[in-house]
C-alpha cells in the first residue's frame, strides 16, 4: 500500500489504465492545458499528447457526443464534465444515445464510456456548481453509477468504470480531491462495480451511505462508540447496480437502518433502498428506515444557509442514537 491523495489516486488510475489500453483516451475542458481543475490530469499529455489527452470547446453536447461516437467505433473514451452540474446541458447525448443504443441494437454494440463528473457542495460554489445529481442516472436504465468515498475507491473504481462495456458515470466529491489515503500497490487492482464494502462492523444500527458521506458516518460512529452504542457502516460505492445483498444483509444483522446522503433526500437514492427494505427485509426490521439527505432547496451561496442544509456528523449520530434508542 502506499498513500496519496483522492485526486492522485485517479490520476494514477488514468495513467495505469492508458498504457495498458491505446483506445483509452481522455477529453474535456481544460485539461491538457491546465492540467484539470483539480490537477487530476496533471503531467498526462506530456506522456501520451494531446491525441489521447484532448481540450475541448465549452460544449457539454459535443463533448458527450463525441465520446459516444468514439465508444461506438471501438475507443474507450473518458469524459470529463468539469462539474457534474453541465451534465445538464448533454442529457440527450447520455440518456437517449448513450444509454440506450447496446439495448435497441440487440447488443450488437457496447459504449465503454466514462463520464467523470465532480460534484457536491463546497464552499460558496453556488446553486449551479454545487449539486449531487446522482438519483437521475441512477433512473436511467442502461448506465452505471459509481461513487467512490476514498483514494481507494477513487483509483479502484475509476478502472472498472474505464474497463467496462457499459456507460458509466463517475460521481467524485470535489471536497475529497485533497484527503489521503492507502491505495494498493496493484497496477491491475479493480474495485468491483456493483459490490458494496463494509467500513465498519456494530451491532445496534448500520449508516448505509456513499461518497463524502461515508466519512461522516464513520465520524457519527466513533462518536455514538463513546456511548455504548455499535454502527455499522456500509460504503454503497456503486449506486447502479445497487447491491440489494449488501443491504439485506446488513438489515438482518443489525434490524435498524439509517440511509444518508449529501443528495437532496427527496427522490434520493435513500429512497430506493427504504423502499426495498421494505418491501424484502420488513421482518428483519425493528425500526424504520431513517433517511437523511439535503433539504429540497438550490444550495444556497451564504455559508451558513448551505451549512445548514445537508447533513453532517451531528446530524447523522443523532439519528443513528435515536434509532438504536427507540425513540423513532
Amino acid at each position: 500500500m502506499h498513500t496519496v491523495t483522492f485526486s492522485e489516486a485517479t490520476l494514477e488510475a488514468m495513467r495505469e489504465e492508458m498504457r495498458r489500453d491505446a483506445t483509452v483516451f481522455l477529453m474535456g475542458e481544460d485539461i491538457a492545458k491546465q492540467g484539470g481543475i483539480f490537477g487530476q490530469f496533471k503531467g498526462l499529455p506530456e506522456e501520451f499528447g494531446v491525441e489521447r489527452v484532448r481540450d475541448t470547446p465549452i460544449s457539454e453536447a459535443a463533448l458527450v457526443g463525441a465520446g459516444v461516437g468514439a465508444a461506438l467505433t471501438g475507443c474507450r473514451p473518458v469524459v470529463d464534465m468539469h462539474f457534474a452540474d453541465f451534465i445538464t446541458c448533454s442529457m440527450d447525448e447520455l440518456v437517449n444515445q448513450a444509454a440506450k443504443l447496446r439495448a435497441m441494437f440487440g447488443e450488437q454494440c457496447v459504449v465503454p464510456m466514462t463520464l467523470r463528473a465532480p460534484d457536491g457542495i463546497t464552499k460558496s460554489a453556488g446553486a449551479q456548481h454545487s449539486q449531487s445529481l446522482e438519483s437521475w442516472f441512477v433512473h436511467t436504465p442502461g448506465l452505471e453509477v459509481v461513487v467512490p468515498a476514498d483514494p481507494e475507491d477513487a483509483k479502484g473504481l475509476l478502472k472498472a468504470a474505464i474497463r467496462s462495456d457499459n456507460p458509466t458515470l463517475y460521481f467524485e466529491h470535489k471536497a475529497l480531491f485533497p484527503v489521503k489515503g492507502p491505495v494498493p500497490d496493484d497496477d491491475d487492482f479493480v474495485v468491483p462495480i456493483g459490490k458494496a464494502k463494509p467500513m465498519r462492523d456494530g451491532t445496534d444500527v448500520t449508516i448505509v451511505t456513499y461518497g463524502i458521506t461515508v466519512t461522516r458516518a464513520l465520524e457519527a460512529a466513533a462518536l455514538l462508540e463513546a456511548e455504548g452504542i455499535e454502527v455499522a457502516v456500509l460504503n454503497l460505492r456503486t449506486l447502479w447496480p445497487l447491491d440489494y445483498d449488501a443491504i439485506a444483509d446488513a438489515a438482518a444483522r443489525t434490524h435498524r437502518i439509517v440511509v444518508a446522503h449529501e443528495a437532496v433526500r427527496v427522490g434520493g437514492v435513500g429512497a430506493e433502498i427504504a423502499a426495498f427494505l421494505g418491501e424484502q427485509c420488513f421482518d428483519d426490521l425493528d425500526g424504520p428506515v431513517v433517511r437523511l439527505g439535503a433539504a429540497h432547496v438550490p444550495v444556497p451561496f451564504a455559508p451558513a444557509l448551505q451549512e445548514a442544509m445537508y447533513p453532517k456528523t451531528p446530524a447523522i449520530a443523532d439519528a443513528a442514537r435515536r434509532l438504536a434508542r427507540r425513540e423513532l
